[in-house]
């Protein structure tokens, strides 16, 4: 019996140093820590998947074309307003407006964001000004993904994307 105790303990912590040893392979991509588990008083998901914690699509809304102008040098993109399709996803419609000016994009404007229930509109709260922010810095529809906000960034970023392929860059 005090053999198999033995035994037992020297295979537990075997497993233990060895599971305290491995490492993770590095992510594809960066992502940024984006919420807390549940902002005071907003409800928790109730369904095992998360499903129907967020909004479902909302009205589409229509905007103004872009008023495009030419850019001396630069990017390419002509200056001017440029609206990005309006994506659907999971827990709503994601479009924003993305300003050019001297080629460079100088704003980001979420003309729609999940906003229907209480979490997604805590989460686009949030993630909108990081988004905004991230475009700013990179210059191109290519952000870091915010974590607690996968399916608004993604959504976001194929917005812009849109928009920037009007503005020719």
């Amino acid at each position: 019996m005090a053999a198999r105790a033995a035994a037992a303990l020297i295979t537990t912590a075997g497993a233990v140093a060895l599971l305290a040893s491995f490492r993770t392979p590095a992510a594809p991509g960066p992502r940024t820590s984006l919420l807390p588990s549940s902002p005071s008083g907003a409800p928790t998901p109730t369904s095992p998947q998360g499903a129907g914690d967020e909004a479902a699509p909302s009205v589409t809304t229509a905007t103004p074309a872009p008023t495009p102008t030419a850019t001396p040098g630069g990017s390419g993109r002509r200056n001017g307003r440029y609206t990005g399709e309006d994506v659907s996803m999971r827990y709503g419609d994601v479009q924003v407006q993305v300003v050019v000016s001297g080629g460079r994009i100088t704003d980001v404007v979420a003309v729609q964001m999940p906003s229907d229930r209480a979490r997604s509109a805590y989460i686009s709260q949030v993630a909108g000004p990081l988004l905004h922010d991230e475009v700013l810095q990179a210059q191109s529809a290519q952000i870091d993904t915010l974590s607690g906000a996968t399916y608004t960034s993604d959504a976001y970023a194929q917005s812009v994307q849109a928009a920037l392929d009007q503005a020719g860059g």
